[in-house]
């Protein structure tokens, strides 16, 4: 039986960030984090995450500021703000309230950037984490093409001039954006950087982490997580152990896989979800 209890975790900015954990009562003692990116909810980690529920997981699934059932903030955010303040007082909550001595971490999009970020910033949560898989996360590796650098450089200005990114421009049903928000993302990938607000360069730090990192990819995923950015982002790390999986029908692939498919649908079930799970498992921390 599914069991699902909500916690809303207190910011050092005072703003409450929802948490979600669900388990069963076929528990192995694995712990997983899950969290989303931009213009989404937890509904995006919904469909893997009752799939490792049922392999025995206890899942906690994050939502960011403004999204899902967190506190809808007045306040201006970017990657850095969840990345400081969100997953940071998240991570405070089960590791040290929770008293959960390990975790692996799931994460899309734009959850990748951000736990890259707060990893960087609080290098001693490294060690409490087992494994990490990456669905369609890169942060400056978008633009490697003259059309899609076009494409960001529009997106930018017409997100400017509306103040937003609308929810159904960028293919969700879910949430929209705001310019200061996507600011950073397009800044990024047109300069080819990892900076932060203040000067801070995160790429440069990237090889910090040590945590074994899955990258997943697909053909289908062409702009806002290509392949060649997905590999840039991974490659930063500079870890051996990391491994990056491209999905195609031309490799013989179920499909080609969107941006949301890759992680959210019948086909991903068959054939992306069992290898997630068999790389967390290989992480034999249990707590």
């Amino acid at each position: 039986m599914l069991k699902e209890h909500l916690y809303h975790i207190k910011t050092d900015d005072n703003e409450l960030i929802a948490l979600w954990k669900l388990s069963s009562n076929n528990i192995s003692g694995k712990h997983i984090f899950l969290t989303h990116g931009t213009f989404s909810n937890r509904k995006i980690c919904d469909g893997i995450t009752s799939y490792l529920i049922e392999k025995g997981f206890t899942c906690w699934i994050m939502e960011w500021r403004n999204h899902g059932k967190s506190s809808k903030t007045k306040k201006e955010f970017n990657f850095e703000t969840i990345a400081k303040f969100d997953i940071k007082s998240t991570f405070n909550f089960l590791l040290n309230v929770q008293n959960i001595k390990k975790i692996d971490c799931l994460t899309h999009s734009g959850g990748g950037i951000i736990l890259t970020m707060f990893l960087i910033n609080n290098p001693s949560y490294n060690s409490m984490i087992s494994s990490i898989t990456l669905f369609g996360v890169q942060a400056f590796g978008a633009g490697e093409t003259l059309n899609s650098k076009i494409k960001i450089v529009l997106s930018k200005y017409i997100t400017a001039l509306l103040g937003k990114v609308p929810s159904k421009a960028a293919g969700s049903t879910e949430q929209s954006e705001s310019y200061y928000t996507m600011k950073q993302w397009f800044d990024w990938n047109l300069k080819k950087n990892f900076i932060g607000a203040n000067g801070f360069d995160y790429l440069k730090r990237m090889n910090s982490i040590n945590v074994p990192i899955l990258s997943i990819c697909a053909q289908g995923d062409d702009f806002i997580a290509p392949r060649k950015g997905c590999e840039k982002f991974l490659n930063a790390f500079d870890n051996k152990q990391n491994k990056l999986l491209f999905f195609s029908k031309e490799n013989g692939n179920l499909e080609n896989y969107n941006h949301s498919r890759i992680l959210k649908s019948q086909n991903s079930k068959k054939e992306i979800w069992p290898i997630v799970t068999n790389w967390i498992t290989q992480r034999k921390t249990v707590t």
